[in-house]
C-alpha cells in the first residue's frame, strides 16, 4: 500500500471503523501523556487510562447519549494546556488527548469524518518529535531525508497502515477483535516516540 492508497483508504472509513482507528491512534499515544503527567506530579494518568478504557467499551456498548459529553468534559479536565509548560513533553501528552477527544467526538457525531486529519497528527507528533531530538541543527534537505529514513517514522507508518487493513476486513467490533486491537495498538507500553511507560 503505497502513501496514495493509504490515505484514500484513510478516507474511505467511516462508523465503528473510523473509531477504532483514532482508538488505535490515541492508544499508541498514551504513553506520552502517561510519562509526562508523572514528570509534572499531576498524577492524571490513572484517570486517563480509564477514560480511555471506557472510550474503547463504546466500540461495543450502546453508549448513553449523556455520557459522551460527559466523557469529553472529563478528557477537557484531565488534558495538559500548553501555554502553562515549558517543556517539550506537553506537546505529545496535549497531540494524545486532541486524538482521544476525535474518538469520542466520532461517536457523537460519526457523519464527520476525523481519520484522516488525526492520521496526519499522529505521524507530525513523530515528526515534531525527531526534529526536537534530531534535528536542530539540520538544514531543510538533511531534515527532510531525516524524516523519511526514521525508524520511528517507518515504525508508525507501518503501524497505521496494519491497523488500517485490520479495520477493512474485519465485519463487526466483536469483543476478541476489539481487544486484539487495543493490545496490538498499546505496543507493551511504547509509544508512537520509542519511549515505553516501564522505562
Amino acid at each position: 500500500m503505497n502513501a496514495n492508497q493509504f490515505f484514500k483508504a484513510v478516507e474511505q472509513l467511516q462508523g465503528w471503523r473510523e473509531c477504532a482507528f483514532l482508538l488505535a491512534l490515541a492508544e499508541r499515544a498514551f504513553p506520552n501523556y502517561a510519562l509526562f503527567s508523572d514528570a509534572i506530579g499531576m498524577k492524571s494518568g490513572a484517570k486517563m487510562r480509564h477514560l480511555l478504557d471506557l472510550a474503547w467499551d463504546t466500540l461495543q456498548e450502546q453508549t448513553t447519549e449523556a455520557a459522551l459529553p460527559q466523557m469529553l468534559a472529563k478528557l477537557e479536565s484531565l488534558s495538559p494546556d500548553v501555554d502553562e509548560y515549558d517543556m517539550y513533553g506537553v506537546y505529545p501528552a496535549f497531540d494524545f488527548c486532541r486524538l482521544l477527544e476525535q474518538a469520542l467526538l466520532n461517536r457523537l457525531n460519526p457523519d464527520r469524518h476525523r481519520a484522516s486529519e488525526a492520521s496526519q497528527w499522529a505521524m507530525g507528533t513523530v515528526m515534531n518529535f525527531i526534529e526536537v531530538t534530531e534535528g536542530e541543527e539540520l538544514e531543510d534537505d538533511e531534515l527532510v531525508k531525516l524524516l523519511d529514513q526514521h525508524e520511528l517514522m517507518k515504525i508508525d507508518k507501518a503501524f497505521q497502515r496494519d491497523m488500517l487493513l485490520s479495520m477493512k476486513r474485519q465485519r463487526t467490533p466483536t469483543e476478541q477483535f476489539v481487544a486484539n486491537m487495543k493490545a496490538r495498538a498499546g505496543n507493551e507500553g511504547i509509544s508512537n516516540l520509542g519511549i515505553s511507560l516501564n522505562d
